[in-house]
């Protein structure tokens, strides 16, 4: 099992960028595959990007693609969302996820999930 909390979330005007941490503890980080989603009031969850366990491979949406970018730092169990070039679409709050087999966009077959972080852009 594995716990996973978000933070870095906030207000932010269009254009600016801001960096999402989302720390793991629990069973061995490295063991999963990694993804980011996103929720608006009203709205499905909605796939952002997901990376695999060693880190080599990812995949955005085409919502994000070309101003975000996910890493992970499987040292310090430490997944992030890089979001640049903001804009107020992209208001939602943001929450990680883990599963043991590889990356998805699909957000039920994730098995472990954070509590969210908030992130607001301005126009």
């Amino acid at each position: 099992q594995v716990q996973l909390v978000e933070s870095g979330g906030g207000l932010v005007q269009a254009g600016g960028s801001l960096r999402l941490p989302c720390a793991a503890s629990g069973r061995a980080f490295s063991s999963y595959a990694m993804g980011w989603f996103r929720q608006s009031p009203g709205k499905a969850r909605e796939f952002a990007a997901t990376i695999s366990q060693s880190g080599g491979y990812t995949f955005y949406a085409d919502s994000g693609r070309g101003r975000f970018t996910i890493s992970r730092d499987n040292a310090k169990n430490t997944l992030y969302l890089q979001m640049n070039s903001l804009k107020p679409e992209d208001t939602a709050k943001y929450y990680c996820a883990a599963r043991m087999s590889g990356t998805s966009g699909f957000a039920p077959v994730y098995d472990y999930w954070g509590q969210g972080t908030q992130v607001t852009v301005s126009s």
